[in-house]
């Protein structure tokens, strides 16, 4: 079975699609951190993201790995633990631009199918159910406010993670300007020409704005059991 969950940045779906994967006994597949391995990559190497040509030959010549832990996942490039680096502002900013190419989509897609001919698969990411995996068996477009994805991508960058109610303090400029950048990340992804960030058709759509964690798993949950 695949299940496929799409959505805009900070909605969720990362820490849905984990939970999911450990109920259900899934392979866990974070499209988003793909990207932003390549992304993190270009700018170690100083390739202009906005270069396709180059950024796309990054994008073949590395390797991504995933390793589970206690807790979520590590994301290896290259051999090398950047779990947290991925994650970074500056990664943020430049990874909408890379994803749009349509040359390093084709490579992280042929990667993406590969794992899903190895057994059942929560995928996670903005073009899975429309492009990646259209056939999927389940398909759930999770979505929240832009205030709520912004508190909760301020949250998980002071180690916390307001999902599960770990919530930290955090500090009020840095949570504007997450918030314009993903309100920037969210015209962007809309409007691009390659995969763009929308609803499949037939997908399930959740607001997450006011859900913790376990209500939302509980209404994928409730999806996947209807469609075995």
């Amino acid at each position: 079975m695949i299940v496929a969950i799409d959505g805009p940045a900070g909605s969720g779906k990362s820490t849905v699609a984990h939970a999911i994967a450990k109920k259900c006994g899934f392979t866990y597949l974070d499209t988003g951190a793909m990207y932003r391995c390549v992304t993190l990559a270009c700018l170690r190497r100083g390739v202009d993201v906005a270069d396709e040509g180059a950024v796309t030959d990054v994008a073949r010549s590395i390797s991504i790995e995933f390793l589970p832990r206690e807790g979520g996942q590590t994301v290896l490039l290259d051999g090398e633990d950047v779990t947290a680096d991925i994650r970074t502002p500056e990664v943020d900013r430049a990874v909408s631009p890379v994803s749009a190419i349509a040359e390093v989509r084709s490579a992280m897609v042929e990667l993406q199918r590969e794992v899903a001919k190895k057994g059942d698969i929560v995928a996670e990411g903005r073009d899975i159910g429309t492009v990646v995996f259209p056939a999927a068996e389940v398909k759930v477009f999770l979505t929240a406010d832009a205030s709520a994805r912004a508190h909760r991508r301020a949250v998980q960058r002071q180690g916390g993670d307001a999902a599960t109610g770990n919530v930290v303090a955090t500090d009020k400029a840095s949570e504007e300007a997450i918030l314009a950048d993903i309100k920037r990340r969210d015209a962007y992804d809309s409007t691009r020409k390659e995969a763009p960030l929308r609803a499949a058709e037939d997908a399930h759509h959740i607001d997450s704005s006011n859900l913790g964690v376990d209500e939302v798993v509980a209404k994928v949950m409730e999806l996947i059991d209807n469609a075995r």
